[in-house]
């Protein structure tokens, strides 16, 4: 979510495949797929009016309130875009919303119109979430952010497990990289290991209030960025470790508007 809550192998390439269903995992050099590199600066912003000339190579922006007219505006700045999507939390107000079935709807996760969903349900959701990711692709983002990618370790209202989380995130992670687009693991340090080769960056908030930055090491040394946010620590209490890992960090709001102070 957009923070954490508090208390809280040959491969088959086929030209002629649709792009809209699954398939393989194409290779790199034959899709073109971002491979972002660690220790890039990056903006996040998912409220308010963007302001897109934060001189940093990544932005990260909410995949439907943009159309492709900014995305393509920031790709002649010189950005790479991520598509914020949640795909683990329904969401009252999106324009599909009316699409997901009350069975996968399960309590809500701490914001306002929001409710986890049953990610064992993949017959449902795995259409939903190919449609929103064929949504980025249309719009010429680069990569995903999925979010509420650890439901199994909330209250979600039903009895997800650890394995449950690993198929779904895995699923999220190959539409993405089916569609040629990067994908990045929101918060989820427990399954980082099994994870990693699956998922292109991480994007983190809070590790270091939680004292849990070492955690992300293995994407860093894997050569893939750690894009991460604290809300509560002034710069200076995070930022030198930060610096130490590796990570992309500064400071932000919880509306994560376009405020910012990086390290």
């Amino acid at each position: 979510m957009r923070r954490r809550l508090p208390l809280l192998a040959a491969l088959l390439l086929l030209a002629t495949a649709c792009t809209s269903g699954p398939g393989p995992d194409p290779k790199p050099e034959e899709t073109g797929r971002w491979r972002p590199t660690a220790g890039l600066a990056w903006q996040w912003q998912l409220s308010g009016r963007l302001d897109p000339t934060v001189d940093v190579p990544v932005y990260d922006i909410d995949g439907f309130d943009h159309p492709a007219a900014t995305v393509a505006d920031l790709h002649r700045r010189g950005r790479k875009v991520i598509c914020y999507l949640s795909t683990g939390a329904w969401e009252d107000f999106r324009p599909d919303a009316d699409r997901f079935p009350k069975s996968v709807l399960g309590r809500g996760n701490g914001w306002a119109g929001e409710r986890w969903l049953d990610i064992r349900r993949t017959d449902v959701l795995e259409p939903l979430m190919a449609e929103r990711i064929d949504m980025c692709r249309a719009k010429g983002f680069d990569a995903v952010e999925p979010d509420n990618m650890d439901g199994y370790r909330n209250r979600t209202g039903f009895p997800l497990t650890a394995a449950d989380q690993l198929r779904y995130n895995r699923l999220i992670a190959r539409l993405a990289h089916d569609r040629g687009l990067a994908v990045g693991l929101k918060n989820d340090l427990d399954q980082i290991p099994a994870l990693l080769p699956d998922f292109d960056f991480a994007v983190n908030e809070q590790c270091a209030e939680y004292d849990e930055c070492h955690r992300l090491a293995p994407f860093v040394a894997a050569g893939k960025p750690v894009f991460h946010a604290e809300y509560e620590l002034a710069p200076a209490a995070f930022c030198p470790e930060a610096r130490e890992l590796g990570l992309s960090s500064m400071r932000k709001r919880y509306e994560l508007d376009a405020w910012r102070r990086p390290c």
